[in-house]
């Protein structure tokens, strides 16, 4: 699981780092909101943690342009105020849940298994396709480098390659990745699209993801 903190306290960051890969979530963490949207505009993730109070971009202008881009990825907001103001503030804005400071490190590691539960029909072993390896254990996509995919982009690459020889349309794939959820917009499938797209650069892949919204997705 993937998990981006955004929380400009130095010291509070480095302990929740701390605290979340210690249960075995990979965790990107970043001290700004302007540097939390550069990190969700390149990255997928099974859960966002924004501190309201942040520079440059507080926590819930982060969330709104995070939800403005069709990102579905659960969201729990942190603040230090206790106002129900803020609260409302957070969850009109999009947020799932919220914490307010001080707060015990049990209670944050129970709100972040419930935003991230896993589905239970993944294919149990791992999968392979010209020079890429995905494996099931660790959710890592492999060539000549190795990368960590969030759940979301493991779920799409799987089915891609499971189905290598059609074009896949971006109403099945909304289907089987996000049950069709009603708030799902196509652009959330080219958003995670374009996330696989930079992970098989990112491991030097010659496999590619070709097609579009209209004419689907396939791997060649």
């Amino acid at each position: 699981m993937k998990i981006l903190l955004a929380e400009d306290t130095a010291d509070l960051n480095k302990v929740l780092c701390t605290v979340l890969a210690h249960e075995g979530y990979t965790v990107d963490s970043v001290l700004d909101g302007e540097a939390a949207m550069e990190r969700v505009d390149t990255n997928g993730y099974d859960c966002l943690i924004l501190d309201i109070m942040m520079p440059k971009k507080d926590g819930i202008e982060v969330l709104r342009e995070v939800r403005a881009k069709n990102i579905l990825t659960p969201v729990i907001m942190l603040t230090a105020k206790s106002e129900i103001d803020d609260r409302v503030t957070g969850l009109d804005a999009g947020a799932d849940d919220y914490l307010t400071k001080p707060f015990a490190m049990k209670e944050l590691l129970a709100r972040v298994r419930a935003m991230t539960r896993r589905k239970t029909n993944y294919a149990p072993n791992d999968l392979s396709y010209k020079d890429i390896q995905l494996h099931a254990d660790t959710f890592e996509l492999t060539a000549k480098n190795s990368v960590r995919l969030s759940v979301k982009e493991f779920e799409l690459m799987q089915l891609l390659v499971l189905n290598r020889n059609r074009p896949l349309a971006t109403d099945y794939i909304i289907e089987q990745i996000w049950n069709r959820d009603s708030e799902v917009q196509p652009d959330t499938v080219w958003l995670y699209i374009s996330y696989l797209k930079r992970k098989l650069k990112a491991i030097a892949s010659e496999t590619v993801i070709t097609g579009d919204e209209t004419n689907g997705y396939q791997l060649l």
